[in-house]
């Protein structure tokens, strides 16, 4: 079962027969603090989610073009279908790991065996990792854009999404 960040704290703490410790209870702190950020970055990428697997697409095939033409993987409908849903997914479990704050949701349900299938359906992991990276690019460009954003530093949250994204590309390369 995958926990967010405050039920993983507590469980790891009565597994111990500890009280929270005060940089437990600071880090806590700070992840409510960074709440409205969360939710406006997690509200925005959700928002452009459409978009974002299209660019990011449209661009890969761009850079990429064998991949849509004759016998390439996302050569017919259905091919380039199915590729787009994997895209939305993985960005919407990112959106799952950046609103918990703990990439465990978008590794137990997302990542665990997606290489394995990739492979298995001869799709090249690598263009699917350029394809992360893409999504990964726009998500942040709209993250960090100021507008009608919580005020405040948001670097680390900005951070804390690239590394989710991150870890998608390095699951499926």
């Amino acid at each position: 079962m995958t926990l967010d960040v405050f039920s993983k704290v507590v469980s790891q703490a009565d597994a111990r027969g500890e009280f929270l410790s005060t940089e437990q209870l600071d880090a806590l702190t700070a992840v409510v603090a960074s709440g409205n950020k969360r939710l406006d970055a997690v509200n925005r990428i959700t928002s452009n989610a459409s978009a974002i697997v299209t660019n990011a697409a449209r661009s890969l095939f761009a850079e990429q073009p064998n991949l849509i033409a004759p016998g390439g993987n996302a050569y017919t409908n259905r091919r380039m279908a199915a590729c787009l849903r994997d895209m939305e997914i993985i960005l919407r479990y990112v959106t799952y790991a950046a609103i918990a704050g703990d990439a465990s949701v978008l590794d137990d349900r997302c990542l665990n065996g997606l290489r394995e299938t990739y492979q298995a359906l001869g799709t090249p992991g690598s263009s699917v990792a350029v394809g992360v990276g893409k999504m990964k690019e726009a998500a942040i460009g709209i993250v960090n854009d100021p507008n009608g954003i919580t005020k405040g530093d948001c670097s680390s949250l900005v951070s804390e999404i690239a590394s989710y994204f991150d870890r998608a590309a390095a699951a499926v390369a």
